[in-house]
């Protein structure tokens, strides 16, 4: 069993921005190929806590070099209040010939890269009639820090950055997070939210809402709302958007506005593509003028196994972790 830490997935990752989204993008097509296996994500509540949650996703990739196994993230809120992240995660990589468990990954890293990740793939499959020059990044957490990380790379023309968050002070202290590690950006903090949405034609969505709170009328026309929190908008607003989806069995659940909407119309035609499909195509996806596009990612499990897939992979060949030979019981060790 190889055992790999926060500061080693880390150390693979960082700077490899341009490869992770090539990842993704593989990832995405390989899934609208049918080759994947994904099954539903299991969510483990706790009685008489609607806030907390821990997630299993399980995942199978059949790419080049194949890869299996699971994320167990948890979700608690009240950490950030804490000084402590809101979200923790391990990820297990299993052999695709004995089943064995292989290694142990820190996922959280791998989880929010590979969903900022997506995010900027989406960002930059779905475009609009000119380059996007400012994006706005509701919710100053990791995942928006991350989302800017690969944005800059995807849409290198982005030089500005509005940011909003209910916690004014999180909100300053994020701007001042982004203009110390890219100085070249225009930040700044929008005070409210409808200015915030109205401030460009890129939004990212990355709260940790439970229930929906935004409507349509703030946002421009032609805008593309990056709705990685997945409850965030109104299921009147995803009915009049096009939608764009990972995949639609797995975003019309667990109480998303996708889910909502559906349940109000009693189908999932209001869904006008996967990103998968769009990306197998290989066809250019130009937004219209006066549409409101929403990309509703719910995360799939492969893209977690991808990215880990190449975290080991990496590792190995660096010679990075620790390696635990007796970890499985008796007979040939993993």
């Amino acid at each position: 069993m190889l055992i790999l830490g926060a500061d080693e997935v880390r150390h693979v990752l960082d700077g490899a921005e341009s490869t992770v989204l090539d990842v993704v993008r593989r990832a995405y097509t390989l899934h609208a190929r049918g080759r994947t296996s994904v099954p539903h994500s299991v969510f483990l509540r706790f009685p008489g806590d609607d806030r907390n949650r821990i997630i299993g996703l399980p995942a199978y990739l059949a790419d080049d070099e194949p890869v299996a196994g699971m994320k167990w993230i948890s979700s608690f809120p009240g950490n950030i209040d804490r000084g402590i992240e809101r979200a923790s995660a391990a990820i297990i990589v299993n052999s695709m010939s004995t089943g064995h468990p292989e290694a142990l990954i820190e996922g959280s890293t791998i989880s929010a890269r590979r969903t900022a990740a997506s995010a900027a793939v989406a960002a930059s499959t779905l475009a609009g009639s000119a380059p996007e020059t400012g994006v706005t990044l509701v919710g100053c957490g990791v995942i928006n820090f991350e989302v800017l990380r690969f944005l800059l790379v995807a849409l290198p023309t982005v030089d500005t950055v509005t940011v909003f968050d209910l916690d004014a002070t999180r909100a300053g202290d994020f701007a001042s997070r982004v203009g110390a590690r890219w100085p070249h950006l225009k930040v700044t903090t929008a005070g409210r939210i409808e200015d915030a949405l109205a401030a460009h034609t890129l939004v990212s969505l990355a709260t940790t809402a439970s229930v929906p709170h935004l409507t349509g009328e703030h946002f421009r026309p032609g805008t593309l709302v990056l709705h990685l929190s997945l409850r965030d908008l109104t299921p009147a607003t995803v009915l009049a958007a096009v939608n764009v989806v990972d995949d639609t069995d797995h975003v019309c659940r667990a109480a998303t506005s996708l889910h909502l909407a559906e349940q109000e119309v009693g189908h999932r035609a209001f869904v006008d593509a996967a990103i998968g499909d769009i990306l197998l195509a290989g066809e250019g996806f130009q937004r219209g003028p006066d549409d409101l596009t929403v990309f509703s990612p719910f995360g799939l499990g492969m893209l977690d196994l991808a990215l880990a897939g190449l975290v080991r992979r990496e590792a190995v060949r660096e010679g990075l972790g620790t390696d635990v030979p007796g970890f499985l019981p008796g007979g040939p060790r993993s």
